[in-house]
């Protein structure tokens, strides 16, 4: 996780809460893999005037390779500090 936190400290995070969700999804194809499921708040003034699926897009390409490698599942709430409150 601490390779995941890396990689998002390019979006100049003020919050950014990961969580491993892994562990529910024991069986489960992506885990077989050894992609992990992970559940992601992240607040940052770089997704202000973007769209839910903009700030998502951002999110996946600070990720790069770990999406398609590390990650099976991300759950994304991504919002910006006005939004936090």
């Amino acid at each position: 996780m601490d390779k995941i936190r890396e990689k998002l400290a390019s979006l100049d995070p003020v919050l950014l809460d990961l969580r491993d969700d892994s562990s529910k999804h024991a069986g489960h194809a992506g885990a077989a893999s050894g992609g992990g499921h992970y559940l992601l708040k992240i607040v940052s003034e770089r997704f202000s005037g973007l769209t839910p699926v903009a700030r998502h897009r951002l999110v996946y390409e600070a990720l790069g390779e770990m999406m398609r490698r590390d990650i099976h599942a991300l759950a994304i709430d991504a919002r910006t500090p006005g939004e936090n409150a």
